[in-house]
């Protein structure tokens, strides 16, 4: 077990053979806020512990006055986390930002729509029967083609059906300050700045930063990563600003994978403007980079932002066609596998979504013949966590999230039957197959399994599982059955279910 103490002694010790080499308060800020986020993180990331530990030597950990200083930076990051997390906490569980029901969310919509239940059903496609069940709080949730196909119906983003996740609640309220330096490091102002101080910065040191920072949000961390990433993103600017044109090169690199992370970043915080603004300019870095996959892996993130905002057509058509330009490349390397594979499986998504589950099926099975390549092949040369989330444990994942959506509960479980994942599969892609498993069974009518799944969920993902509004939905229905396994009443009391 790492502790925290004696990783702050320990960088206090490297201070005393770096201190000549201060930058100043800047980089004394910067390393100080990351060994904040590692101690507290303890043993989620050695690898940025040992970062922040054997620091190069144009990192100042701690500043002549050391312990206080530390204190009063580590105050000024806590202060930024609870802004942040106080706003993830401030809803109630299983409810959008605006703290109403589903069916709540359709009824206002529908009225403002000017359409009746049956008006709305022929428009959607949706049987009457469900809307109404939805509006009359006896169904608690739908599935998301049936959300897609509300949507449409309702001339209206799924997002709105949905409401704001309980990260950042549309209530009318000004951002918080985390949130204002984040939009403003992915929307510059137009006043020109005077530039920076480079003289500390590496773009090594900054592709780890930018690699960690993908660790923490595959953790659903976004309170430590939304106090880090400004400065990740301003620092990646500058780089692509200066030098060499090979140096210009690489710091575009940086800039690319820096906003992709802010795009994903704020579709996670409900900010889809703020999300295809980060994207936009992720894309344009991309292409500054000459790097020939990073323009097709951010593509990948816009086909998601599209898929939020029910442009569904438009998200296929693109991950479709940057799957073929990769194709095209050949796919003779393990990185140009992964970023192939995440588009084939993101466009079978929109597919499903769509309606189209034989399409999307079809291409899963591709996907899922791709993946068994990379194990004939060399592992990538660069850091794996700046590359799309691709292999076979991720496609047989997506695979179970299709038929789950679908109403094929006994699909999901025959395919999540015996999976045995891959050390690579990042942390939120287990809690999701968790939470479809649990859904699958729901469906089938198995509570016991259902909750087993779900406390496991809760055992390794307490605060991911509180956040997200389909766990809720779950537990909303198995609490609304007839069975009440043990552990049921447990689960509904920690989200908020239960009275």
């Amino acid at each position: 077990m790492i502790n925290s103490g004696k990783i702050i002694d320990a960088a206090m010790a490297a201070r005393e053979d770096d201190v000549a080499s201060a930058r100043g308060i800047r980089e004394h800020r910067r390393a100080t806020e990351r060994l904040n986020i590692v101690c507290r993180e303890r043993e989620k990331f050695p690898g940025m512990v040992q970062a922040a530990i054997n620091a190069h030597s144009s990192r100042l950990l701690l500043g002549p006055d050391g312990h206080r200083r530390c204190a009063s930076i580590l105050g000024i990051v806590e202060v930024s986390r609870t802004e942040v997390q106080g706003l993830m906490d401030a809803q109630p569980a299983g409810r959008g930002g605006d703290g109403a029901h589903l069916g709540d969310r359709l009824a206002k919509l529908r009225r403002l729509a000017g359409l009746t239940q049956e008006q709305a059903a022929e428009r959607s496609g949706v049987s009457v029967d469900v809307i109404r069940k939805l509006e009359q709080h006896r169904k608690h949730s739908a599935r998301l083609p049936t959300l897609h196909a509300l949507a449409r119906g309702l001339g209206t983003e799924v997002t709105a059906l949905l409401g704001d996740p309980p990260a950042v609640a549309s209530n009318g309220a000004p951002d918080p300050p985390a949130l204002v330096e984040l939009r403003r490091a992915v929307m510059p102002s137009l006043v020109p700045k005077p530039p920076g101080d480079l003289a500390g910065l590496s773009i090594g040191v900054l592709r780890q930063e930018i690699a960690d920072g993908w660790s923490l949000y595959h953790s659903a961390d976004f309170p430590n990563l939304i106090t880090i990433l400004p400065e990740i993103v301003n620092e990646a600017r500058m780089l692509a600003s200066v030098g060499s044109p090979e140096q210009k090169a690489a710091g575009s690199a940086a800039l690319g994978k820096a906003l992709q992370l802010a795009g994903h970043l704020a579709i996670r915080l409900g900010k889809t403007d703020l999300a295809l603004s980060a994207l936009e300019r992720a894309a344009t870095a991309a292409d500054d980079s000459g790097d020939p996959l990073l323009t097709p892996m951010v593509y990948n993130s816009v086909a998601w932002a599209y898929q939020r905002q029910n442009r569904l057509d438009d998200a296929e058509e693109l991950a479709v066609t940057a799957a073929d330009d990769v194709e095209r490349g050949r796919l003779d390397t393990a990185a140009r596998i992964r970023v192939w594979g995440g588009l084939v499986m993101s466009g079978a998504t929109s597919a499903a979504r769509m309606g189209n589950y034989d399409e999307a099926r079809d291409m899963m099975a591709a996907a899922e013949e791709g993946a068994g390549r990379l194990a004939v092949l060399p592992p990538p040369e660069d850091d794996g966590r700046m590359l799309s989330v691709f292999s076979k444990s991720s496609v047989r994942i997506e695979r179970v999230r299709l038929a789950v959506q679908h109403a094929r509960p006994d699909e999901a479980l025959a395919l999540a039957k015996g999976m045995r994942l891959s050390a690579d599969v990042p942390p939120s892609w287990r809690t999701w197959l968790l939470l479809d498993v649990a859904r699958a069974y729901t469906d089938v009518g198995d509570a016991e399994n259902a909750v087993r799944t779900l406390e496991t969920l809760r055992r390794v993902a307490p605060a991911w599982m509180r956040q997200h509004t389909l766990a809720v939905a779950i537990v909303t229905d198995l609490w609304a059955g007839p069975s009440h396994p043990p552990g049921l009443r447990r689960l509904a009391e920690f989200l908020g279910v239960a009275a």
